[in-house]
């Protein structure tokens, strides 16, 4: 199965890839291209450089290059055909396919994700016009959301009935139950899942429609909420995350986000004028949740919930995620037993407050055991302090553990060496530093892709002449055409990238050449030569360079030389060549030398490879 390139070529030119970065990271114009800090390895400083009018990105940092697709291919884990199918999806383009079980597989989710979006759009309808969906209506009033919040967050009603949307949708059996919208029950009718509950819909990071959260009214039986299915084809709730769509891009501009419980505290820290807010739908935090944030920059993840509820996966995995992923956890400074979403409402400033004087994870553990302990007493003081080492511990770091324990044994007048000797006194795994968990699938040998190594000489000041020549070709063409040949390249690399040019673009040449060399092509496309770059210049240094080589051939052929004759003829050869190679450093002389010599090393170096 695959895709008609005329289509793929439209999704290339269709693209804005500032705009898809800009997603992820900061992104800033300098000069003709812009620069941003590299979402792919993580970073302080700008090293990723993007070409918006070639369609390329490369970053100076780890080397990985590309263009729209290839972007979208790492930071969504993507295929090549997914990702086309998601940037077509985005940017409006139409694909057609070759055929193939695979193709019918892309096909069907796409139309489970469609039909998503029908029922959210129905459900929606259903709130704003409905008489059935007055109670509701007025429960969203009561909680602070009005008609904009509404539309804005596509909030909608499922009505109290059997299978309304099921006959809206009128939906084949198994697509009504791998969408999550409904099922077949036990009298062989279609049903619809969600009934008299305020419907807030889901949306993937790409703006997808794949579930729905279901609020029960006030007063009315059953859970508080409901989600969808886990045996929806679209809909996995470990890798999904309420509100990242509608707040990434807050989320990418702080390199903060904070992690809720519910639907309406992401929606109360938005009216805050805090859009950062995402929420966990029906499941705790996991490691999924925790590598998507990070693909929007997301280095400080702060939770606006009970850090030792359940909501949150066990400590250990916190911290190990800290030293994995470089993040700095926090618990956000609410007061006790207040919802965010009403505080939101009732002193936004507070919440602010919170969020921005958000306390270290192990800190607020630490506090929450001595605050709820009688440090007024010997026995207290004591029964305290061993909870609080005990909870110390579980980090993997010892001389994080260290700092912990002396400010324990401070506010417990505890000798701290008393402290440390219960410490150690504990399990061994609680004491030893704990390396990050890692999958075989998960582990990164390198933040280098396979092989892009070797380019990564291509620091600006190792550029080279032949680099130079191709960043021309790409960016001036005009000055150069009919000038170069790929015998004049002594890199294998800079050849092949080279002789990529020459039937297209720069994206057609890196999709013909192997990875090194649409490395080095990317990395040049975003890096345009100085407007003071002098083709006669980088000509000229094409020819010194290929000359020299020219010169050590000629003097071997000379030393091997069977007659006098051939010995005069080459000794000739090399005067002429020496001579007019020295004449390029002359600038009075540098141009009948140039014109001179230059056709005449292309003649001989293809005849040499001929």
């Amino acid at each position: 199965m695959g895709i008609h390139t005329d289509d793929i070529a439209k999704v290339r030119d269709s693209a804005d890839l500032v705009a898809l970065i800009g997603e992820h990271t900061e992104i800033k114009r300098s000069g003709r291209s812009w620069m941003a800090r590299c979402p792919m390895h993580g970073e302080r400083t700008p090293s990723l450089s993007v070409s918006p009018e070639k369609g390329v990105y490369y970053c100076f940092g780890c080397h990985r290059s590309g263009d729209a697709i290839t972007f979208v291919e790492e930071m969504e884990n993507l295929d090549f055909v997914g990702a086309v199918e998601s940037l077509a999806n985005r940017f409006g383009v139409t694909l057609r396919y070759t055929t193939g079980d695979e193709g019918v597989v892309r096909a069907r989710k796409r139309s489970l994700i469609e039909a998503v979006g029908k029922a959210a759009e129905f459900y929606h309808q259903r709130l704003l016009t409905a008489a059935d969906a007055g109670e509701a209506r007025s429960y969203l009033r009561s909680r602070g959301y009005g008609g904009d919040v509404v539309r804005q967050y596509k909030i909608g009603w499922a009505p109290d009935d059997w299978d309304q949307l099921a006959r809206h949708l009128r939906l084949s059996a198994d697509d009504l139950r791998d969408s999550g919208l409904g099922f077949v029950n036990k009298a062989n009718r279609q049903q619809d899942a969600f009934r008299g509950r305020v419907m807030f819909p889901i949306f993937d990071e790409r703006g997808d429609p794949v579930g729905f959260g279901g609020r029960i009214l006030p007063g009315h039986e059953g859970s508080k909420y409901k989600n969808t299915t886990t045996e929806a084809v679209v809909y996995d709730k470990s890798k999904v995350l309420y509100g990242l769509h509608a707040h990434r891009e807050g989320i990418v501009r702080e390199g903060e986000v904070i992690i809720c419980e519910g639907y309406t505290d992401v929606i109360g820290f938005a009216e805050a004028e805090i859009p950062r807010a995402v929420a966990t739908c029906g499941t705790a935090l996991t490691e999924d949740h925790v590598k998507l944030l990070k693909r929007f920059s997301a280095n400080r993840l702060v939770l606006s919930f009970d850090a030792d509820a359940a909501g949150l996966a066990a400590a250990e995995r916190v911290y190990a995620w800290e030293q994995q992923y470089e993040l700095d956890v926090r618990v956000a400074d609410l007061p006790p037993g207040v919802d965010p979403a009403d505080l939101a409402r009732e002193d936004p400033a507070e919440l602010a407050r919170a969020v921005s004087e958000a306390i270290r994870f192990l800190k607020f553990r630490v506090d929450r055991v001595l605050g709820a302990t009688d440090l007024s007493s010997a026995e207290g003081r004591a029964q305290g302090a061993q909870a609080a080492v005990a909870v110390v511990a579980e980090h993997p770091d010892p001389l994080v553990r260290d700092q912990y324990l002396m400010e324990i044994a401070d506010r417990c007048r505890i000798d701290i060496r008393q402290l440390r000797d219960v410490a150690a006194a504990g399990p061994a795994q609680s004491l030893s530093p704990r390396p990050a968990p890692q999958s075989s699938q998960d582990r990164e040998v390198s933040n280098v892709p396979a092989g892009l190594d070797d380019v990564g000489d291509l620091a600006p000041s190792r550029i080279t002449a032949e680099d130079e020549a191709i960043r021309l070709t790409i960016h001036r063409p005009d000055e150069v055409e009919g000038r170069l040949s790929s015998a004049l390249f002594a890199d294998d690399i800079r050849r092949e990238a080279f002789e990529g040019l020459s039937a297209g673009g720069v994206m057609a040449a890196a999709d013909r050449v192997g990875s090194r060399a649409a490395g080095l092509l990317r990395r040049l496309a975003v890096d345009p030569p100085d407007a003071d770059t002098d083709t006669e210049d980088v000509l000229s240094g094409m020819a010194r360079l290929a000359a020299d080589r020219v010169l050590r051939d000629l003097q071997r052929d000379a030393r091997n030389a069977q007659s006098a004759e051939d010995r005069q003829g080459f000794a000739s050869a090399i005067a002429w060549v020496k001579t007019h190679s020295e004449n390029l450093a002359e600038r009075d002389a540098r141009g009948p030398a140039l014109g001179q010599l230059l056709p005449w090393l292309i003649d001989h170096l293809e005849g040499r490879r001929e």
